[in-house]
């Protein structure tokens, strides 16, 4: 492998290890506005998922030879940067952020890492595609509009500012990166433009699928 992709793939495991990290810590605060225990429980469940899925990433670090503190270091700022402006303010706006905010992102992780050979790409892959929030979350927007129609209105305006907030933040992990990333997405002259397209389209369905508007 040449050593370029050695260091993309370091700074995208430490950038998807860094927001598996943040997932955790939300799914715990996500926990405190569920609306009754069962859904607490389910959420406190989800966030024990995530440092699983971010202690496997630090160990693959470790034995790359690299610090994960390190390779997660330069995507701190913009991370934080996007969830400190999309902080839910209920559960209806936590579990619409987890199922179209998140989405997203591991969508743009997702299309980075297929650029990666395996064993790496299985590994994001498989981090990435555990969809049992996503389920969990789907089914939580369903049951809101199903009971109030009103509320789509709401969570479609939300969901619209989220998949705004959630592709600028792409733009600042890629400006928060070392250069390793910017080159691997790039290789074999990657088509940036459609594959923002493919990623708003993915989110259109998404919408769609839970009765939400674009």
């Amino acid at each position: 492998m040449p050593a370029s992709t050695d260091d993309a793939v370091i700074d995208l495991l430490g950038l998807v290890a860094y927001g598996e990290l943040v997932a955790f810590d939300r799914l715990a605060a996500d926990a405190r506005l569920a609306p009754d225990l069962r859904r607490r429980a389910t959420l406190s469940e989800l966030a024990a998922a995530e440092i699983g899925n971010y202690r496997r990433l630090a160990d693959w670090l470790t034995a790359l030879g690299a610090s994960p503190e390190e390779a997660m270091a330069p995507y701190v700022e913009a991370l934080r940067a996007y969830h400190d402006s999309t902080e839910p303010r209920d559960w209806l706006e936590a579990v619409t952020k987890a199922y179209v905010g998140d989405a997203i992102t591991d969508d743009f992780l997702g299309a980075i890492a297929d650029r990666l050979d395996d064993p790496y790409r299985q590994l994001i892959r498989e981090v990435l595609h555990d969809s049992h929030y996503a389920e969990f979350a789907a089914a939580e927007i369903r049951a809101a509009i199903d009971a109030d129609p009103r509320v789509a209105n709401r969570l479609s305006m939300w969901a619209r500012r989220l998949v705004g907030e959630a592709l600028s933040q792409a733009g600042r992990v890629a400006a928060a990166d070392r250069g390793a990333l910017t080159a691997l997405i790039a290789r074999d002259g990657v088509d940036v433009p459609g594959l923002f397209r493919r990623l708003t389209a993915d989110h259109t369905a998404r919408m769609t699928a839970v009765g939400l508007n674009n």
